[in-house]
């Protein structure tokens, strides 16, 4: 049993790829038990390695779903869960007899979460694609990147991570929520598209204000605002400057030691002020500026790469980051006052955990032995 605001809640994840992963992996950190179904066999595993901290925090066992004493296990173990998590495309876990007419059947009080690019329905259903591609047809892509050059790939952060998992998590717990109430579980269907979509409602708003009118990186939040970007130091790093308001810009300028600095609000000034704050910034190292906004609200912070940030001392204070068999990685999140999550355990061995997990559905040992031997199992 795990700690955490989410103990004593039974979570079954078939083994997918990255958002699914990670919407079991935060259900996970926040004390969920989850049960990582993964085939039999070793197959063909992509972006899966030994101490992935997209594995962390829940057991791992295999089975073949495609015989049927196999699928019986796994529906055992389904009837006994608080929720189903699988990210394959449309009606792959209908024809493993997985889906969710047949489990919710089964057992009604289940939240059966599914996650696609670009959702269980639509002209796109049942295309091919990335994070890449779901951006770029929610609008979340084409606004990203410098003035007159293409749009920059924000990682898969946007689509996979936010908009996708995290976006798929948050469904799982709203429908535990509801069924409080109704006593009923349902289908959530997460969209990669629509979560992405949805990360992007400040900037329709702006656009509706007339305030995000210009084209890519001229506006006041993708890098067009000199005061709102990011710049080099004298030691080939980078700082990230993000003095909007009137005071925090008074601020940096503080900082900066400047004099006779132009109004900042007025976009006439813009390129004037991006060489003045380019030419300053370059004469210290990122550290040294880092060391001067300490304690002041200039908004200048050093630009970290992910092994530097563990060692920040603020994500120390805040154990935003810690070791988990040998490996560094970020804490769960949020934190909480009551039900404080435990550190996440270290991922399991692949399917390791296939006998301990059938014993206790009551599956007898040499039963156990049996399948093992059949190939059923891992």
């Amino acid at each position: 049993m795990g700690t955490g605001p989410l103990a004593g809640l039974k979570v079954v994840e078939l083994a997918g790829l990255a958002p699914a992963p990670f919407a079991c992996t935060v259900l996970a950190d926040l004390g969920a038990d989850v049960i990582r179904v993964d085939r039999a066999k070793p197959g063909f595993d992509v972006l899966s390695f030994p101490n992935d901290p997209l594995t962390r925090g829940r057991r791992w066992i295999g089975v073949d779903v495609k015989s049927p004493e196999g699928l019986d296990l796994v529906l055992k173990l389904v009837d006994e869960a608080d929720v189903l998590v699988e990210g394959f495309r449309p009606g792959v876990a209908e024809r493993m007899g997985l889906g969710p007419d047949a489990l919710l059947a089964r057992n009604p009080g289940l939240v059966y979460g599914r996650i696609t690019g670009w959702g269980q329905d639509g002209p796109l259903a049942e295309a091919a694609g990335h994070d890449i591609n779901y951006i770029a047809i929610a609008g979340a892509l084409e606004p990203i990147g410098q003035a007159g050059h293409k749009p920059t790939m924000p990682l898969n952060l946007v689509a996979d991570f936010g908009g996708g998992g995290l976006m798929l998590a948050m469904g799982v717990l709203a429908a535990l929520v509801e069924r409080q109430s109704s006593g009923r579980g349902q289908v959530v269907d997460a969209s990669m598209v629509d979560g992405a979509a949805l990360l992007t409602t400040s900037l329709h708003g702006l656009q509706n204000l007339g305030l995000w009118s210009k084209p890519r990186g001229e506006n006041l939040l993708d890098g067009g605002a000199p005061f709102y970007d990011t710049y080099e130091t004298a030691d080939g790093k980078f700082v990230a400057v993000g003095a909007i308001e009137g005071r925090f810009f008074a601020e940096l300028v503080k900082v900066l030691g400047l004099e006779d600095v132009p109004d900042h609000m007025n976009p006439e000034n813009w390129p004037a002020l991006r060489t003045l704050l380019e030419e300053t910034l370059r004469t210290r190292t990122r550290d040294e500026w880092a060391k001067l906004a300490e304690g002041t609200d200039a908004c200048l912070s050093p630009v970290l790469t992910p092994q530097e940030a563990p060692t920040h001392p603020h994500n120390i204070a805040r154990g935003t980051f810690v070791e988990i068999g040998g490996t560094t990685q970020p804490a769960p999140a949020p934190k909480f006052s009551r039900t404080v999550p435990a550190i996440p355990t270290q991922p399991s061995d692949a399917r390791a955990d296939t006998g301990a997990v059938l014993a206790e559905l009551g599956v007898p040992a040499e039963e156990i032995e049996r399948l093992r031997a059949a190939g059923t199992i891992a």
